[in-house]
């Protein structure tokens, strides 16, 4: 048995790593992530993380783990800005308002499943100019679902959460793990 992650994300990694889960191998997956006309976030977030599993080629008995982090502003999804303008404008949008973040996460052992998904609620302060072009400077907005990522620079732009700290970093813990051992990871030196 091997223990595959589907993602290319250092940040899944690191996490993964706080639990002491090491993957056997990285295989990101090449899917096409643009959401279907009128999908909503939580439904799109959890069809993505399906998708990535389901691309990752895997023998039968290795455990395979994908995710997905969506921020929605409403029915909104903001995914990963293509360039610095879209990433201003994602901010724009977040600065001084309450959105989503959900992240959903799929684990694969041949041909079973197992999938959660867990939303939680952040505020963002209501950004100045200068504040805005900071951040914009660090270039931390690359990659990252909404143009901004919490345990980075932008940490000082959210004074409030509800939810998973880890899930809106990306990779919900908690739950990560109860997925793993449905999957028969051995967490914990359990079945090691």
């Amino acid at each position: 048995m091997k223990f595959i992650l589907g993602s290319g994300s250092p940040r899944r990694r690191e996490l993964l790593a706080q639990i002491g889960v090491v993957a056997d191998d990285i295989r990101a997956p090449d899917i096409d992530e643009t959401p279907h006309k009128a999908e909503l976030p939580r439904p799109y977030c959890a069809r993505m993380a399906r998708e990535k599993v389901g691309a990752v080629t895997a023998d039968r008995d290795d455990i395979v783990l994908c995710a997905d982090t969506t921020v929605a502003l409403g029915r909104r999804i903001l995914g990963k800005p293509e360039d610095r303008k879209e990433a201003e404008r994602f901010l724009r949008m977040l600065s001084g308002r309450r959105h989503k973040v959900i992240t959903a996460v799929a684990v694969k052992r041949g041909d079973k499943m197992w999938e959660r998904d867990v939303v939680s609620t952040v505020r963002m302060k209501n950004l100045s100019d200068p504040e805005l072009g900071a951040y914009l400077d660090t270039g931390d907005w690359d990659g990252k679902a909404g143009g901004y990522g919490i345990q980075g620079p932008a940490g000082v732009l959210i004074p409030w959460i509800s939810g998973s700290f880890t899930g809106i970093v990306g990779l919900p813990l908690a739950e990560t793990a109860n997925l793993l051992l449905a999957a028969g990871y051995p967490l914990y030196g359990e079945g090691a």
